[in-house]
């Protein structure tokens, strides 16, 4: 079991996912913004190493508009060199890495150009993670999308898109359970289907399912992944106080979070916490966890 946290690291004071308007594109701006946000990703992962947080998420603004037709700039081998360096930091530390495009990125949608868009951008992140040459437990995690009058349908819409994709992005993708439309069980008919990993969203399961129990959902998410896409990736987070359901907390609930560890026994996962102050809620479930068997710790892997 590794812990982390996503995208952004507030203690350090590095912004790894500086991006910009499309209207100000120039080769240069692009050339300055990516080189910031993969030497801050650097900075990020060394702070990670440091401090046992071996799960991260990268940002999916680490290359602006990687997949927008404006952008005709070969990125790819211009930072080859720093995006295989930064590869090399993760894979000599053993660390696990996923991805996860913003809410725009909808493979069921009804558009033939919003689907278009979607498998472009998942085509990036594809290229990212293949470029730091890391294995197939890198993970990009993406929503079923939306229902469109008929779940039904439009999941088997998703099936048809996923089944048109080009393989390095099936071997990444996983689905992940949403707090609106998509409960696990509607995500396991897609498994069924199309055998993708699921990814369990805790909190997202708390606000939307059909009263199965953790545990079962547990076991069942185990099921969909093979051995080469490592161990199943769960998202954690807590219910913010005061706000909608579904909005995430401001920092970590630990009475909760050990709960959950106690419960969750034996299964093994590694998590993301969705927890707005990052790695500060981060380094504190790392105190929670640091009796947990499951934990990996980066002295026993050095050692």
């Amino acid at each position: 079991m590794k812990i982390g946290y996503p995208c952004i690291n507030w203690t350090i004071g590095c912004k790894g996912d500086r991006t910009f308007r499309l209207k100000s594109y120039s080769e240069e701006r692009l050339i300055e913004t990516v080189e910031n946000n993969l030497n801050c990703l650097i900075n990020m992962l060394n702070f990670n190493i440091k401090n046992n947080l071996l799960f991260f998420r990268i940002t999916s603004d680490l290359v602006p508009f990687a997949s927008h037709p404006i952008c005709k700039f070969d990125w790819q081998n211009h930072f080859k060199n720093k995006i295989q360096e930064i590869g090399k930091l993760i894979n000599k530390n053993n660390m696990r890495i996923s991805m996860h495009p913003d809410q725009f990125i909808v493979l069921n949608s009804k558009t033939p150009d919003v689907v278009e868009r979607s498998i472009a951008e998942l085509y990036y992140h594809a290229e990212v993670l293949d470029l730091m040459k890391l294995d197939k437990t890198a993970k990009i995690q993406l929503h079923a999308g939306g229902a469109y009058g008929n779940k039904k349908e439009s999941l088997e819409r998703f099936a048809d898109n996923y089944n048109k994709l080009d393989e390095k992005i099936k071997n990444r993708l996983v689905i992940e359970n949403d707090d609106k439309i998509y409960s696990f069980k509607d995500c396991l008919f897609l498994h069924e289907k199309i055998k993708v990993p699921l990814l369990f969203d805790l909190f997202h399961h708390r606000v939307l399912n059909n009263k199965e129990s953790v545990e079962d959902c547990l076991e069942k998410q185990r099921k969909t992944w093979e051995k080469e896409d490592g161990i199943p990736l769960l998202d954690y987070s807590s219910q913010k106080v005061g706000f909608r359901p579904g909005s995430h907390a401001e920092s970590i609930d630990l009475k909760d979070f050990e709960k959950f560890l106690n419960d969750s026994k034996p299964y093994d996962f590694d998590i993301m916490l969705e927890i707005k102050d990052k790695e500060s809620s981060a380094l504190k479930a790392i105190n929670i966890a640091e009796k947990d068997k499951r934990l990996v710790k980066i002295s026993e892997q050095n050692g």
